[in-house]
């Protein structure tokens, strides 16, 4: 008998439950996977209070993880009982067992950890596409990214400084201005008690930013838009705050010819070929050191709920995992 954290309606953290399933053999193309560690990111609680609609109910949340192959269906290939393997896609993660496409998963490398798989699935392959693809960072440039203690944030900062770019990041308190500088950050500004806007001009000596990634929404906008030299790139990747509110398309030549853009990753790992290309230059980085993750919080999958609460309460920093 397997487990999962299901919604059966939407809510507050309390609307995640942890029951008991039952799971059949993988079908043609399915493995079945005994999941190791799941990876925690703000996405799920989008899910589990109905501001992104659940594809159906009830539903397990959850979008990366890492496990074990224990069974294969009619005409896998690429896997076989015994396979480490991680994946961030589709919705389901948050569960001791699990049937799944075996073209959505990638083997874990020697050099690589389950957990760390786990942990960085969808963090580390967001800043893949950032920083390699939706914004290819060249060394010099000047990025500033919105909560760099977040899990996405300590890994793009490191990988950023890796590629020769001056960073920037926004952070909510001292302790988390010190733990994004200790991961790549060349400054760090406690938006709790600075102008953001105002302290990336004096940092850059009015130059600004060529790129700012924001995944905080309403709260930093359109004060992002205010960090970019002309022609520089907004990129919009999630809304922590709120959604930004609508806004005149006009504001983007009035404040410098500028570019904005609103990313996901499932765009960017669609074909199998970029998925695979996108965590081979992943796990190159873990493997090699480039890029440490840091697993600060550990809760059972079973207190799930408390994990999401902790989440939105902003009470963990860096990288979260449950497990099974």
């Amino acid at each position: 008998m397997a487990n999962a954290v299901r919604i059966h309606a939407h809510g507050g953290p309390e609307a995640l439950s942890y029951d008991a399933i039952t799971l059949g053999h993988p079908g043609p193309g399915e493995v079945k996977i005994k999941h190791t560690a799941i990876g925690l990111n703000f996405l799920d609680t989008y899910y589990r209070s109905g501001l992104y609609p659940a594809p159906e109910m009830p539903l397990t949340p959850g979008g990366e993880a890492a496990g074990i192959v224990v069974e294969t269906g009619d005409g896998v290939r690429d896997f076989k009982e015994g396979d480490r393997v991680a994946y961030t896609t589709p919705l389901g993660a948050y569960a001791t067992e699990r049937l799944i496409a075996a073209d959505k998963l990638v083997r874990i490398p020697v050099g690589v950890t389950d957990e760390q798989a786990a942990a960085v699935m969808l963090k580390g392959l967001t800043a893949e596409y950032l920083l390699r693809r939706t914004f290819p960072i060249k060394p010099g440039e000047t990025l500033l990214y919105h909560a760099a203690a977040g899990g996405v944030g300590l890994l793009l900062g490191q990988w950023a400084k890796h590629l020769g770019a001056r960073t920037l990041g926004t952070a909510g308190s001292q302790e988390k201005v010190e733990l994004a500088a200790k991961h790549g950050f060349d400054h760090v500004i406690n938006y709790r008690n600075e102008d953001f806007v105002a302290e990336v001009q004096r940092l850059t000596g009015g130059a600004k930013c060529d790129v700012v990634y924001d995944s905080v929404g309403r709260d930093t906008f359109p004060g992002s838009l205010d960090c970019l030299k002309p022609r520089g790139m907004f990129v919009s990747f999630g809304q922590s705050s709120g959604p930004i509110p609508p806004f005149n398309m006009a504001i983007l030549s009035q404040k410098g010819s500028l570019y904005a853009t609103r990313p996901t990753l499932f765009t960017y790992i669609a074909a199998r070929r970029d998925l695979e290309a996108a965590a081979e230059a992943l796990f190159d980085v873990l493997a090699t050191g480039v890029v440490q993750v840091r697993i600060n919080q550990r809760y059972p999958l079973s207190e799930a709920a408390r994990a999401h609460a902790d989440l939105e309460g902003r009470r963990t920093s860096g990288t979260t995992i449950l497990i099974p």
